[in-house]
């Protein structure tokens, strides 16, 4: 990890790049699989697979047989995806809105309703690692939003199969289709539709430079998307009081991501740095995920400032997907980060709760893109549809200014709409 101490504000930009790729390559070959898949449907979508997940398909769909396999996990992970199901479901209940009828003036009544979009893709990343939990995090908010129609697309193991903790997931939540269909290919699939795979109007989810370079091309095209949702990242603001062996787990917990990922140290104290690096050596001895971390570290910084102010301010400018506060006045902090996908207050809220089970969303934006990007939540999976209507009374009290300002404008029509119901 690369340590820079005191940072000019001068030098905050280029300090605070995530690591690069060469975007126009990557940019030409998501093209290429768009617009074949687009052409070739499931064929083409059988020829990714082959050489991207390294497996013959014949079918995509998840089979009868292959459900069977969500009974074989253990008794305590059904248990704990039934308390993390639990906890999404409780808090993002709450964000569905009521309906409010608004009287701007009398006779005039104007509200707004939440409908659902009535066909969404969930993307979930496999690859590396089967992430079952983020078909919690995309396919609940779906399902309390009331979508009527949801296609999930996640890539297969060599094997073809999925993972059976996340069939158990889909089972357990009710989701129904399930694709085993990964890479730039799914997104491709779910925006054109192929023979067996439905088009959605709105495919949300995380997943690595392909996916998002594509889910990027295909919004240009018509079809929405959550967010640009790329490699993960993790930040942390830590004073004095912060413990280092808490700040190097954190660190590596994100790191463990993939290579690509990136972890970010903002520390007052510079004491604090070589402590944290030595827990980080002895800890990352014992990860399976070694190498992945490692690589992932040498895109990372450890970075000393001057004071908490000072702290705050990069950390907005950097807007992380995930940001960690390890700090005195930690409650007053917090108050003060303005950009920020998801925040984790204090010693003991480490980042892994929120990826799993305290009840908010992992899904959130990545890149920069807090700084204008919410995450995921049941507003992602709902349009709002605003209504008005007036009775004669309200037509004859609005008609003067409406009627005043068509005109003003030189839209004469519109004037006219008003003026023939007087």
């Amino acid at each position: 990890m690369e340590i820079i101490k005191y940072p000019e504000k001068k030098d905050w930009n280029n300090l605070l790049l995530r690591p690069a790729a060469d975007n126009d390559q990557l940019v030409e070959k998501v093209s290429l699989i768009l617009e074949a898949v687009k052409n070739g449907g499931d064929t083409a979508v059988r020829k990714y697979t082959r050489e991207f997940d390294g497996t013959n398909l014949q079918s995509f769909e998840v089979s009868a047989t292959e459900w069977t396999a969500a009974h074989h996990i253990p008794e305590a992970l059904k248990k704990a995806i039934q308390l993390a199901a639990s906890n999404i479901i409780a808090f993002h209940e709450k964000q569905i809105e009521p309906v409010v009828v608004t009287e701007t003036m009398p006779g005039v009544q104007c509200w707004r309703r939440s409908v659902a979009i009535d066909k969404v893709g969930l993307y979930i990343p496999g690859g590396t690692a089967p992430l079952f939990s983020t078909l919690l995090m995309t396919g609940l908010p779906a399902i309390i939003a009331g979508c009527r129609e949801i296609v999930v697309c996640t890539p297969p193991g060599k094997d073809g199969k999925l993972d059976p903790a996340l069939l158990y997931t889909a089972s357990w939540i009710g989701i129904t289709r399930l694709f085993k269909i990964g890479g730039a290919q799914a997104i491709a699939a779910m925006t054109y539709g192929t023979e067996s795979i439905p088009a959605v109007y709105k495919i949300v989810g995380p997943g690595n430079r392909y996916v998002t370079a594509a889910k990027q091309q295909v919004q240009q095209q018509g079809i929405a998307i959550d967010m640009p949702a790329g490699p993960s990242e993790v930040c942390i603001l830590a004073d004095g009081s912060a413990n280092p062996a808490f700040i190097a787990a954190d660190l590596l917990a994100q790191a463990e991501h993939g290579s690509d990922s990136q972890v970010l140290l903002v520390t007052t104290m510079a004491s604090l740095i070589p402590d944290v690096m030595e827990e980080i050596s002895k800890q990352v001895q014992s990860l399976p995920r070694k190498p992945i971390a490692l690589q992932a570290l040498e895109n990372s910084k450890l970075i000393l400032v001057k004071d908490i102010p000072e702290a705050i301010d990069l950390v907005n400018a950097y807007a992380p997907e995930h940001l960690i506060l390890n700090c005195q006045d930690v409650d007053e902090v917090a108050n003060n980060i303005i950009n920020a996908g998801s925040v984790f207050i204090g010693n003991y809220t480490p980042e892994t709760v929120g990826d799993y089970a305290s009840g908010t969303n992992h899904t959130l934006p990545t890149n920069g893109y807090a700084k204008a990007y919410s995450g995921v939540s049941t507003d992602t999976f709902l349009k709002k549809i605003s209504f008005q209507k007036l009775d004669h009374s309200g037509l004859m009290n609005i008609a003067p200014s409406v009627i005043t300002m068509a005109e003003a404008e030189g839209l004469q029509g519109h004037a006219n709409a008003v003026k023939i119901r007087l």
